[in-house]
């Protein structure tokens, strides 16, 4: 079978799997990798960039090489190929579970229970849940939405049309990495450097991807378009600004401000000035743009993988 169609295939199967059962609750292949990361992280850590990035190296490049190497053994046997990458698309997409967990606080904050939507903030975001009220944390829930488009669904995607296997793989073990140890903290600010700016790179496609396609598909193109060009470049992240710029803009609310990570205040630059307030009602729309886009960004991917063979092909050709 071509390497087009098993990804057309795998992936399509895997992100179907992800929409009817999401994250499995026990076992996660994700958490797997995390527990290793923080095993290895115990032998190596020094207050030095050498060493995180060796760190980078050994937990990033050994989940790639693994990958490639289940790749390579399933060569020549199409059922088994498609079923690996469904299995890896499976298991580095989070769609599922981000919109799952930002219905849940939503719920709570629709019903009054600020508390309950407070505890259950974590799940979703590394943001202090005590220090916010409910407009705090609906905005919380949307940006978070908006960023994990990118991170959880489109950036693994594009990778995986990338480079098959290894590239989901790859990818979902650079962003896991990231979060663990990519935080500008006393303990990680040299020993993460290297992990998070490989994510800033293997992120900077998925990124742009997902803030085109947030325009084209959310209820306000011009709007989308407009603040991510005005306000994302604002942002100290440089893969999370056009993204929350441009569902700010799509969504025509204001996100950005002031914030607090760890007992740690930041003062954001707001995303699109114009729009108003964040309400309760958005993370629903949110949720909704952050599915559009998934869907959108696997069609694409799966097309533009078929465009290439075809070139390849046309070009052989002549």
């Amino acid at each position: 079978m071509r390497a087009d169609r098993t990804f057309a295939y795998g992936a399509t199967a895997g992100l179907i799997g992800d929409l009817l059962l999401g994250d499995p609750r026990r076992g996660h292949p994700v958490a797997a990798f995390g527990r290793a990361a923080a095993a290895v992280e115990r032998v190596l850590w020094r207050d030095d960039r050498g060493r995180g990035a060796l760190h980078t190296l050994v937990c990033a490049g050994g989940a790639a090489t693994a990958a490639a190497l289940a790749s390579r053994a399933v060569r020549g046997r199409p059922a088994a190929s498609v079923a690996l990458t469904a299995a890896a698309t499976w298991t580095v997409i989070g769609g599922t579970s981000l919109g799952r967990e930002a219905r849940a606080i939503g719920g709570a904050l629709a019903a009054g229970d600020v508390e309950a939507a407070r505890e259950r903030l974590p799940h979703l975001c590394g943001r202090d849940p005590q220090s916010l009220d409910a407009d705090g944390i609906a905005r919380a829930v949307v940006e978070s939405v908006a960023e994990n488009t990118s991170d959880a669904v489109v950036g693994a995607l594009v990778w995986g049309a990338l480079a098959g296997v290894p590239g989901l793989v790859g990818f979902r073990a650079v962003n896991t990495l990231d979060a663990m140890v990519g935080h500008k903290s006393a303990r990680y600010r040299r020993y993460g450097w290297a992990s998070a700016r490989l994510d800033d790179v293997m992120g900077w496609p998925g990124a742009r991807l997902t803030a085109v396609l947030a325009a084209l598909a959310g209820p306000d193109t011009k709007g989308a378009a407009r603040a991510w060009r005005a306000d994302a470049a604002r942002h100290p992240s440089p893969n999370a600004g056009p993204v929350e710029a441009a569902f700010a803009g799509a969504l025509g609310v204001r996100l950005g401000g002031t914030l607090s990570y760890a007992g740690r205040v930041e003062h954001r630059p707001v995303l699109n000035a114009p729009g108003r307030a964040v309400e309760v009602a958005d993370i629903e729309r949110a949720v909704r743009l952050s599915r559009t886009v998934g869907l959108l960004t696997l069609a694409g991917a799966v097309a533009a993988r078929a465009a290439v063979r075809k070139g390849r092909t046309w070009v052989a050709g002549c």
